[in-house]
């Protein structure tokens, strides 16, 4: 379950440009994506997703912030890649956040079971998503939180690693 202290927690969180969560939150609604690690085919899945689908989002009022588990130079390296430049981002390498957010670490089954197995081969061998290296903690679970003026309006936590969210129905609950 999410903290009750969220007041704190988006206080705390402070993005790459020295942005809190709090502020940008209180300006318009932001989309906080938890990621996994960056080695994680399903982490660079939902990356080429969202830079696609970037302008939409945005369109609809929403910012984009990332969560991730690396330093800020690995964390722009992966950001360009996927023409994701100028995201805002957290860094959580102690997944201190995911864990105030109730992004749980992840058992065998949502992590390294037949649906996912199946999906990581699809997106990471078949459509080239690739399998990198560890780039921080393999069994975190990702999540995604709508979050505008302090509050969380929408969330969506993955039961499963492959799982996908819909980011632009999420981001409508705040269409400004």
């Amino acid at each position: 379950m999410i903290s009750n202290n969220l007041k704190t927690i988006f206080s705390r969180m402070v993005t790459d440009r020295g942005n809190s969560i709090a502020e940008l939150s209180n300006q318009s609604p932001v989309m906080l994506v938890f990621l996994r690690h960056f080695g994680c085919t399903f982490c660079r899945e939902a990356l080429a997703e969202l830079s696609k689908k970037r302008a939409s989002i945005e369109n609809m009022g929403s910012n984009l912030v990332f969560v991730h588990m690396s330093d800020s130079g690995t964390a722009n390296r992966y950001f360009t890649r996927y023409n994701l430049e100028g995201a805002e981002h957290v860094s959580d390498p102690d997944c201190e956040y995911y864990a105030s957010f109730g992004l749980v670490k992840g058992n065998f089954r949502q992590l390294f079971g037949l649906s996912s197995w199946i999906k990581g081969f699809q997106k990471g061998i078949i459509e080239g998503q690739g399998l990198g290296q560890r780039l921080g903690d393999d069994f975190q679970m990702p999540g995604v939180f709508i979050v505008q003026g302090g509050r969380i309006r929408e969330h969506y936590i993955h039961k499963l690693a492959s799982d996908r969210p819909n980011y632009e129905k999420l981001a409508e609950c705040c269409v400004i």
